[in-house]
């Protein structure tokens, strides 16, 4: 991985890292205190608990969470902001499959979405958001 506070491209950032961040960023905002158990992210990405930890080894080596073993983890500020790059990933998808494409089937919108935003560049990004602006803005 490219150091440490640039995620210019989310590409440096391999697919598993960004799924258990994605993840812990869900549960941490759901919860007071934004902590999260190994248990919960198990739970939620249907993995034991001991695939979890070593993933959480690797997170914790690149500064992307705060985390002793046994212990609660959460998110470092790297961690957050890729999370929320991420986030602002799947939200343009889902708009894009939902008011450009026109589908309706917001189980397929919300898979493609979770699985495409993985694979955008900053540049892609901002690409799709000219053009739905664009295309917006003449409906």
């Amino acid at each position: 991985m490219s150091n440490e506070n640039d995620i210019n491209s989310l590409s440096d950032i391999p697919e598993s890292y960004q799924r258990y961040i994605d993840e812990i960023y869900s549960i941490a905002s759901k919860k007071r205190g934004g902590w999260v158990s190994n248990k919960e992210i198990a739970e939620n990405l249907e993995v034991e608990p001991a695939s979890v930890s070593g993933m959480l080894e690797k997170l914790k080596e690149n500064n992307l969470i705060k985390w002793e073993p046994r212990k609660a983890i959460r998110l470092t500020e790297k961690g957050r902001q890729i999370a929320l790059t991420l986030n602002e990933i799947h939200v343009l998808l889902h708009d894009f499959f939902k008011q450009i494409l026109k589908m309706e089937d917001e189980v397929e919108i919300e898979y493609l979405s979770c699985q495409i935003e993985h694979h955008i560049s900053r540049e892609v990004k901002e690409s799709l958001q000219k053009f739905m602006d664009s295309y917006l803005e003449q409906t």
